[in-house]
């Protein structure tokens, strides 16, 4: 049996013993690897354009360019596959991380989180069919809903199954936990999951779940 390379890591973080201790944390598992490492957000940009790394934990907070802006260039210069962004907070309710999420980062982490939740984290975004503490994100997005705002033109596009779809997305549900939901195939809810990305105008499933609640259109049958 062919065994997968280990997931590639950036670590962003202006201090420095906060990336000694999660370079620890994460060259304890053996299916995960650090491949370098950013004192800065434009530091972050440079080491990820080299090292192609698939999950980037990024301080949100950083001097001369932060995590935010980082996160758009990042994902503005990727030719390829883009890595999977994770920013970094002290608070959960920092408006820092909502611009990041809008910016095209996958989810966030609390720098007081466990070595096991920041592994897991990890794991989870590069798997990419589910989001990153989706109560979180939910709490973040509906504060920043614009409230008495007529809807948008892409909800009345949405299919009944998949506005569904995109309840269950925003719930942190998985493709294969949709699927069991829906009583349907894998396959079947990766093309309503396209198609909501597609009609959204989403690069992933976090931005078209905050592009739902902004539109306040969450609870859409």
């Amino acid at each position: 049996m062919t065994t997968a390379p280990p997931l590639r890591i950036v670590l962003a973080d202006d201090e420095r013993m906060v990336r000694t201790a999660l370079r620890a944390i994460l060259a304890a598992e053996p299916d995960l690897t650090v491949v370098g490492e950013a004192a800065t957000g434009a530091e972050a940009v440079s080491v990820v354009r080299e090292a192609r790394p698939d999950v980037v934990l990024m301080d949100v907070r950083m001097p001369e360019v932060d995590g935010i802006r980082a996160t758009e260039r990042i994902l503005a210069v990727s030719t390829e596959q883009p890595p999977r962004i994770i920013v970094v907070t002290t608070f959960e309710n920092d408006s820092y991380v909502y611009d990041a999420l809008r910016a095209g980062a996958a989810g966030f982490l609390l720098k007081r989180a466990d070595a096991d939740t920041l592994v897991q984290a990890v794991r989870l975004v590069a798997r990419s069919d589910t989001l990153l503490f989706p109560s979180a994100v939910r709490a973040l997005a509906e504060e920043h809903a614009r409230a008495g705002a007529a809807p948008p033109a892409w909800v009345a596009r949405l299919t009944g199954r998949e506005g569904e779809v995109l309840r269950l997305m925003a719930a942190g549900l998985t493709n294969a936990e949709i699927a069991r939901r829906l009583a349907v195939g894998p396959a079947t809810v990766k093309t309503h999951v396209a198609a909501v990305l597609a009609k959204t105008g989403a690069r992933d499933r976090t931005q078209a779940v905050i592009a739902a609640y902004e539109a306040g259109v969450m609870n859409i049958r």
